[in-house]
């Protein structure tokens, strides 16, 4: 990883940048699309995704974004964290550090984890789960071989698990998912090969967003939680 030294960018601009890349650009997930039209996102700077400091109040960010969340209704946001002063000059890198600082949350979390789902990466049940709430994680960065990934800074999307589960509920989800891989193959040319249905595979292979072979293996191992 190398950091960029110039100045912290504004909230504001930032914030305009990630408007334009979900909004004027072609981007192929229409939730995300929905989401921003609807300011029914949480966009938060930070200026370090190693130091503990910045972890710390990522994690108490991420703890005020679940309370505020209705779980009683069918509502979807989702919450980003925006890391403008790195850069990564490859997949590999971007993707060591994505698993580096979702250890270190997992580590500095003082929840159990969600019981709703796996902490075993391994299994086709898994979910991260930081402050009690299973998350489906996004990795987006500039240097992303995936279109629909190339974010204007090095970004982690924290989606809730429960969502997911509202649109399958719904009857949503396959019609949702059908059309945001289509509009995904119209823009890339083909949809990403890792992609699999939650309970079908880890879905830890689909974080980062590289194509990772049959022989890559998840870096996160749960730790146990001293109460």
């Amino acid at each position: 990883m190398k950091t960029i030294a110039k100045q912290l960018p504004l909230f504001k601009t930032v914030d305009e940048a990630y408007k334009d890349f979900i909004l004027t650009q072609k981007h192929p997930c229409v939730m995300a699309k929905t989401l921003f039209m609807t300011n029914n996102y949480h966009l938060n700077v930070y200026r370090s995704s190693t130091k503990t400091e910045d972890l710390g109040d990522l994690l108490k960010d991420l703890e005020a974004f679940i309370d505020q969340y209705d779980f009683d209704s069918n509502s979807f946001e989702s919450f980003l964290a925006v890391f403008p002063s790195e850069h990564y000059d490859s997949e590999l890198d971007f993707e060591n550090q994505l698993w580096q600082t979702l250890q270190q949350l997992h580590e500095l979390d003082d929840c159990e984890w969600d019981a709703s789902v796996s902490d075993d990466p391994e299994d086709p049940t898994f979910s991260f789960s930081l402050k009690g709430h299973a998350f489906y994680i996004v990795g987006l960065h500039p240097n992303s071989s995936r279109l629909a990934r190339q974010s204007p800074y090095p970004t982690i999307v924290f989606n809730l698990h429960t969502q997911f589960e509202q649109l399958r509920a719904m009857g949503s989800y396959k019609k949702v998912k059908k059309r945001i891989r289509k509009r995904d193959k119209k823009l890339q040319g083909h949809i990403n090969p890792v992609l699999k249905d939650f309970g079908k595979d880890s879905e830890t292979k689909q974080y980062s967003g590289r194509a990772v072979d049959s022989r890559w293996k998840c870096p996160f191992h749960k730790t146990t939680k001293v109460v």
